[in-house]
């Protein structure tokens, strides 16, 4: 059997095709590649009050909101801001617990509300609120 050159090219072409195909197959069982999400995040808020001094915390952290004992009939200087991160931001569907602890002479009257949540798109919030021991605020 006599070839030609003409058989040559035709075979070096199949032959490249081939070669062409093999290294753009996927192997067997492969996935197609996927573009990773962003993890969407929101922002938890919190809300302190009261008269009284204490700090609000989460777990995980990112919130320490901490205010001070404040006497509304002794000074003529409105309440001070709390201080500290009092909002953070968290993945959604991160479950956040709060913890209030108050200051040396203060207790806590009401919250942390809610103890814990689980954060969603949109608004999310917890509330507290610090008495000082001699009764001078109640939640209401």
């Amino acid at each position: 059997m006599r070839t030609t050159s003409r058989t040559h090219a035709v075979l070096a072409a199949a032959t490249l095709a081939a070669a062409a195909a093999l290294a753009t197959a996927a192997p067997v069982g492969a996935q197609p590649a996927q573009v990773p999400r962003a993890t969407q995040s929101s922002t938890v808020y919190a809300w302190i009050d009261g008269w009284g001094g204490g700090t609000v915390t989460s777990r995980p952290a990112g919130i320490s909101c901490h205010t001070t004992a404040w006497d509304p009939y002794g000074s003529e200087e409105p309440q001070p801001n709390p201080t500290g991160p009092c909002s953070a931001s968290f993945p959604v569907g991160t479950t956040v617990t709060f913890t209030a602890t108050p200051d040396p002479g203060s207790a806590v009257n009401g919250g942390p509300d809610p103890a814990s949540l689980t954060v969603r798109s949109g608004y999310n919030a917890v509330w507290a609120m610090f008495c000082p021991t001699d009764g001078l605020c109640s939640a209401g």
